[in-house]
């Protein structure tokens, strides 16, 4: 069967069957590796905000405020233009993959920052007393006791974040990143079969985020676990 119909909706099998692969291709190959990548990458200026907003120094709190405002309220498509096609007008040539990254990474670190910064002061004050008792220094105290409790707090809202990436990256077709979205599009120019072709990307999409979703509770399961084993 070449097609099937569906009231005025023909479904083209050949077509959906040819094209699902090379779609598929380009979320291994681009869509989640460039997810990846970005947050690992927004999760350190994240982090490094967070600690800048809770600093005593009003400059380094004064620094964060303002650049979690601009990736707050500026939109994403935005950024990757500006810095994809902006920062040419100042001579500074960025390619299209490692552009991408960098705007997604400042705006996840834009919006992580806050999520960080959250949870770490929801951890109670006495876990900072406790470990100054036990002689350890503010970044010992940070890094062995409040970290971990703060991850476990952190991880519902990032791992949200982390799904919301992966379909952003989406917009990285804009600069020509041959990414999931890309894909479709360029499959379409030929084929003119939008309805299909964009649902079949929707369809993976879907299926990438779904099996995030499961890992994102294995992960709060075994924080859970480290967390229980690490209180003072």
């Amino acid at each position: 069967m070449q097609s099937l119909i569906l009231g005025e909706i023909t479904i083209d099998w050949p077509l959906a069957v040819h094209s699902f692969w090379p779609i598929l291709q380009g979320g291994f190959v681009y869509t989640i590796p460039l997810a990846i990548i970005s947050f690992i990458f927004g999760l350190l200026i994240a982090l490094i905000m967070a600690i800048c907003r809770l600093s005593p120094f009003k400059v380094l709190e004064g620094i964060a405020r303002v650049y979690i405002s601009i990736i707050r309220g500026t939109p994403l498509l935005v950024q990757l233009a500006i810095i994809y096609f902006g920062l040419p007008d100042l001579g500074i040539e960025v390619s299209p993959f490692p552009g991408a990254v960098i705007a997604l990474s400042m705006n996840v670190g834009g919006y992580a920052a806050e999520i960080i910064r959250a949870s770490i002061l929801s951890v109670p004050k006495g876990q900072w007393e406790a470990g100054y008792t036990i002689g350890m220094s503010y970044f010992q105290v940070l890094r062995r006791i409040i970290l971990p409790q703060a991850a476990r707090v952190s991880v519902p809202p990032l791992s949200n974040t982390f799904i919301s990436l992966v379909k952003d990256t989406s917009l990285a077709s804009t600069i020509t990143v041959t990414e999931l979205f890309r894909k479709a599009q360029e499959i379409t120019a030929t084929s003119y079969d939008f309805l299909l072709l964009y649902s079949e990307a929707a369809l993976i999409y879907w299926i990438f985020c779904f099996f995030l979703s499961v890992l994102q509770g294995r992960m709060e399961v075994r924080l859970d676990r480290y967390v229980a084993s690490n209180k003072l």
